[in-house]
């Protein structure tokens, strides 16, 4: 799926998101295992990561190329700040109309409006998609990413209290949220 857009941040600085191609995998790697490095809020730690930047990069390929899903880059003066997708949970018929959402932003770049741009440009893509409902999970904790959530019309569909086991500090309560797109 192609996406692009120029959007001007809090702090008057230019940021634009677009899809993520096979160029930028080195770039993307980086910024995964940067981001994941930052913050114990993301599904798993940097040294878990089992792809080389040319897997990443055939994975972003597929992902532009794609009519439903999308992997968006967030960059400022070229350089990678932020990623988020939009990925179909299965092809089977009767799940194809759900995409679960990720998204991760450099925490030097938190607070700038980053993660709310890619937050709603996921949404668009995925009523463009064809999509009639988007899933997340995110950490309790995680109260800034929370509201932001609700303030894009997630709701909150349950707890799991041991969603995450977390290397630092043990448990993780993982709140389940879902927004419904269909006929918006």
């Amino acid at each position: 799926m192609q996406y692009n857009k120029t959007i001007t941040l809090k702090d008057g600085r230019e940021c634009i998101l677009r899809n993520a191609a096979e160029k930028d995998g080195q770039a993307l790697l980086d910024l995964f295992i940067l981001t994941h490095r930052q913050t114990d809020f993301l599904l798993s730690y940097p040294d878990e990561v089992k792809f080389t930047a040319e897997e990443e990069g055939k994975y972003l390929q597929e992902k532009t190329d794609s009519e439903k899903e999308i992997e968006i880059f967030a960059e400022i003066d070229g350089v990678a700040v932020g990623c988020a997708g939009i990925e179909m949970i299965r092809n089977n018929e009767k799940v194809r109309h759900r995409c679960d959402f990720g998204i991760s932003v450099d925490k030097a770049y938190w607070g700038l409006g980053i993660g709310r741009a890619m937050t709603k440009a996921c949404i668009e893509c995925a009523e463009k998609g064809g999509f009639e409902q988007m899933e997340l999970e995110v950490v309790a904790e995680n109260q800034s990413a929370v509201n932001l959530y609700l303030s894009e019309g997630f709701v909150e569909y349950g707890r799991n209290p041991k969603g995450f086991r977390s290397r630092l500090t043990g448990w993780q309560e993982v709140i389940l949220m879902r927004k419904e797109i269909a006929g918006e």
